[in-house]
Order: structure tokens, then sequence, then C-alpha cells
């Protein structure tokens, strides 16, 4: 089968699109023949072995992909052969064949096409998980999104405002503003441009901001962490920006504020029942049109590598999706 393969864990520069063996399914697995597949920063810090799930050599990027299953392995009874399902296989959706537990697949939604499939699931999921069991967020409250034109802060967005949330966009150009903006961002701020802390305090007022969605870190998470009010909470979700921020943790005493980390695929793993109600209200919202994946690219395995390169520098918005 084709596939981009990482056999040396030195960035997307690395890559290479070849053959590798079809893989059979262990026991629980499925073969989903890919569809589509979408591209997530992990994929950028895996393929650098700095992501903290670390596949052995070689192996091919995308954790997420849409497909028809081809193969089932011993003691599967869903998904059968020929079924079109959605995966979170972990690794290994950047090629034309995938394995994928049986456990980590949900089937197709109807009236929803596969490209739309393979860009939602890791995002949108991180998203409401974060919003809804880590912040416990509240119609009304106020939410800050660093880095909203990225996937997740798109998905981050419109989760928070299906939610009842009032948004703020925080990204670092006119553009990645402007695509915030159409995905229901009530407030815009240029972090490139504009004092962070300021404008956060201008726009919340005196109660301050109630929820700091934090998909960058570097040097925006202490001036966002600052404009929280009493008991905020500041989710912490990655790091794009590079650097892992050193917070002084007298912020945190100063109005109990709360740092809260997000790993929303152990989570997945340790409560299956609550991923599958966030995944059928993510679904919901798809339906309703609260939730559209901004899709803004789409490439072919060829295009990778480029594509993860200018990720890592924060050049990509939305979702790219990759067909193989």
């Amino acid at each position: 089968m084709k596939a981009v393969i990482c056999s040396k864990l030195e960035g997307p520069g690395a890559l290479a699109v070849g053959d590798l063996p079809d893989p059979p399914p262990g026991p629980g697995q499925v073969v989903i023949e890919v569809k589509a597949a979408s591209l997530n920063f992990p994929d950028a810090l895996m393929v650098r072995g700095l992501y903290q799930v670390k596949p052995p050599l070689p192996f091919s990027p995308g954790a997420e992909l849409s497909g028809v299953v081809v193969a089932v392995g011993e003691g599967v009874e869903r998904p059968r052969i020929g079924d079109s399902v959605i995966a979170l296989s972990g690794h290994g959706g950047c090629a034309a064949l995938c394995v994928a537990d049986a456990a980590r697949t949900m089937p197709l939604p109807k009236g929803i096409d596969f490209d739309t499939a393979a860009a939602f699931a890791l995002t949108y999921g991180t998203a409401l998980h974060a919003l809804k069991e880590v912040a416990a967020i509240q119609p009304g409250e106020t939410l800050a999104v660093l880095g909203a034109a990225g996937g997740t802060g798109i998905a981050a967005i419109e989760c928070g405002k299906a939610m009842g949330a009032r948004v703020i966009a925080c990204a670092s150009s006119a553009e990645k503003l402007a695509l915030a903006r159409e995905h229901g961002a009530d407030e815009t701020i240029d972090y490139t441009t504009e004092d962070l802390r300021a404008r956060l305090d201008a726009i919340a007022g005196k109660k301050g901001i109630d929820v700091v969605f934090d998909a960058v870190g570097g040097p925006h998470t202490e001036p966002a962490m600052r404009a929280l009010g009493w008991r905020g909470r500041l989710l912490v979700i990655g790091f794009a920006a590079g650097e892992i921020p050193k917070l002084p943790l007298n912020l945190a005493l100063l109005k109990e504020r709360q740092i809260l980390g997000v790993y929303w695929g152990d989570w997945t793993r340790r409560d299956p029942a609550a991923h599958a109600k966030n995944m059928e209200q993510l679904v919901a919202w798809m339906r309703e049109g609260r939730a559209r994946p901004a899709i803004t690219e789409r490439i072919g395995l060829d295009g990778v590598a480029d594509a993860l390169e200018r990720m890592s520098g924060r050049r990509v918005l939305g979702k790219v999706v990759v067909n193989p």
C-alpha cells in the first residue's frame, strides 16, 4: 500500500511517500480503506519524537480518519466489512489502509461526507471535553480562545458558542481572526499587535475572563491567565508556540484561579461512555450547522510533509484533509 513513511524522527522533512505491506488486523482491530484523514499538531510533534505517544518506527502519521472497513480481526462484531466509519487510530491515517481498534471507531453519520468526518473527531472532541467536563463552562460566561484559527481553536469557538458562552478569539493575523469570526467569535484580538492582557480586561470588564482555552502556550499564557477573574479556569491544551510557559503560582492563589490540564485521548479510554455521548452531541451540532470543521486545504499523500512543516510554523488555518 502507498503511505507516508516516518522512518527517522527528524521532522516533516524526513517523511517520504513509499510502499508498506498491507496491514493485517489483530484481535479487536479492523483494517480501514482510508477515504480521508486530517492532520493535527500532534502529528507534527510525533514525527519529531516530541509527542507523549511514540509509535515504533517506521510509522505513518495521521491520528484520525474516515473510510470503509475491509477486514476485521478476531472478536470484532462491529463494525463489519463494508461499513463506513470514523476512526481514531492514533497514527497510520496517512496511508491507503489503516489499522484501528474497533472500539475506537464509530459509524459514519448519515449526511456527513468522508472529508468532514475525518476533520472533526479529535479537535471537536478535545474542545467539548475541555469546556464541558474539565472547565464546566456555563451559559453567559466569557471564553478566550488562544490559537483561535487552528483546528482545535475553531472547534473551541463553536463549542463555546453552542454552550452559551461569549467567545473572544485570539490569534496572530487578520486572516486568522477573520476565519474565527466566520465561525462565530464575538470579539477578536491580534496578540501580535495588541496588548493581550489589556484587551481581555477591556472586553471582560470587572468580572474578568471566566475560561481561557490555551492551545498555544509560549508568551501568551501568562497575560491571559492574569486576565482571569474570580475562580477563572486556564485550560492547558497544548504548546503550538513551541515553548512550555512557566507561571508564577501566586497567579493561581490570587482570585482562586485554576490551572486545568486537558488530555482528551486518555480521557476517552477512561470514560468511553461519556466520550460516546460527546460524539453524539457533536454530530447533532454538525447537522444543525452549529459545528462546521474549517477545512481549508485538501492534499494527497505527497503534500503531507509540507503541510506538517507549515503546521509546525503555525502557518496553517483550520484543518488540512488528506485524500490518499
